[in-house]
Parts: C-alpha cells; structure tokens; sequence
C-alpha cells in the first residue's frame, strides 16, 4: 500500500487500511554509516532509507546486508589451496 505518515507517495510493506503496522507506527531517519547508500531518500526535509524502516538495526551487528556503498572483500586469495585436488580438477 502506499504510505500516508512519512514517505507519503510510495509504497510500503508495513501500510494496512488501519494505518502503519510497523513498531512505533513510523519509519526511522537513517544512521551516519547509510551516508552515500542508493537507498536513502529525503522526504519532508529528512533522510529516510527507501528499503528498511529502522536502518540502525542494519548496522547493528556489522555492515548493513542491502547497502550499495559498502564494498565487500572477498577472502578467497587468503585460503590455502591444495596442491593434489587443484590438479585432479584442472584434468576434468
């Protein structure tokens, strides 16, 4: 359904004909690390995040999992890779 409290004009999982079903009723400003993300939009003069109604949670335990600017490195150069099993699977 499409908001009607604070992202007034597009659309939200959490609007019901009752109003919105999310905790608190209202969507949360987005926290210092969501500077630079895709997702966020201004609406009535603050920064909300267009994908999640509390953006802090998502940083709450490390890098949010849906934020376009956060790069993520790759551990793979950093495994160990045996000699033996690389060679019988170059021969397939």
């Amino acid at each position: 359904m499409v908001c009607t409290t604070i992202r007034q004009g597009s659309e939200c999982p959490f609007m019901t004909s009752n109003g919105c079903s999310y905790n608190g009723g209202v969507c949360h400003e987005i926290v210092e690390q969501c500077n630079g993300c895709n997702r966020s939009a201004e609406f009535s003069s603050r920064w909300y995040c267009t994908a999640c109604p509390e953006p802090s949670l998502k940083w709450k335990t490390g890098d949010c999992n849906i934020a376009s600017h956060v790069v993520k490195s790759s551990s793979a150069s950093n495994t160990k890779i045996n000699p033996l099993k690389a060679s019988k699977r170059g021969n397939r």
